[in-house]
């Protein structure tokens, strides 16, 4: 997308409509929430790098983290072009996304990525959904910044082949799955239905079409799939 469309879409929202005045406010805080997310999953990996057990391992981590900076860097930008600080977008959920990393600390690598690659697909997921109800340019945006660039396979990949060399693993670290989506789908309905601009984008405003409570249900069952997909492709037991 070039930067000249990008900064007439900046400011159709800047300057909103008549029959959506809080449109731009529920924007902010879409981006606001997954830029928190991106800088706290950089954090997070970065940390986890240390427990690495290889130099292989710790420099594919290091790159995982960096594309989870490039990716605050990216939504940082775009609220910036929106004229909102980010600090002022992303301030509202960091109770709550730091409340699910406090309450989820790996004890280990395996652990850490197993974190990474199903917690954080989950919150991911519901990010995904909510984007159906945004406008084109935010709806590429947020999926552009959500899309895998080899995450997912490096974690299935070491995930199996720890759970090959020691099988016992895989009931430890089922667990822990069952344990952070838990902890993820809490994290996801506190972060959607704190604020209430970013909740209007799912439920709908005058004007703007959301999701009915039919469809609510349906949409926190499919996160529930993703994660017995994302479960089943690590070789471990939903």
């Amino acid at each position: 997308m070039s930067d000249d469309v990008t900064a007439a879409a900046d400011d159709h929202l800047r300057r909103g409509s008549g029959d959506e005045p809080g449109y731009l406010a529920a924007v902010t805080d879409l981006l606001g929430a997954l830029a928190y997310g991106e800088l706290r999953a950089f954090s997070q990996l970065a940390k986890d790098a240390d427990l690495a057990p290889s130099l292989r391992h710790k420099s594919a981590i290091a790159v995982l983290a960096a594309h989870e900076l490039k990716n605050y860097s990216v939504l940082t930008e775009r609220l910036q072009g929106l004229g909102v600080a980010p600090e002022t977008a992303m301030e509202p959920f960091v109770p709550a996304i730091d409340a699910f990393h406090e309450r989820t600390t790996a004890s280990d690598f395996l652990e850490g990525l197993v974190k990474a690659y199903v917690g954080e697909g989950i919150a991911q997921d519901f990010y995904r959904e909510i984007s159906r109800y945004v406008d084109d340019d935010t709806r590429a945006l947020v999926v552009s910044v959500l899309e895998d660039t080899g995450q997912a396979d490096f974690a299935v990949t070491v995930v199996r082949e720890a759970i090959a060399a020691e099988p016992r693993l895989a009931g430890r670290l089922a667990l822990w799955g069952r344990r952070l989506v838990g902890e993820a789908i809490t994290q996801a309905q506190r972060v959607g239905v704190e604020r209430d601009a970013l909740a209007s984008i799912l439920v709908g405003a005058p004007g703007r079409a959301g999701a009915d409570l039919a469809e609510l249900g349906r949409m926190f069952a499919r996160l529930t799939d993703e994660h017995s997909r994302r479960m089943e492709r690590l070789g471990l037991s939903a």
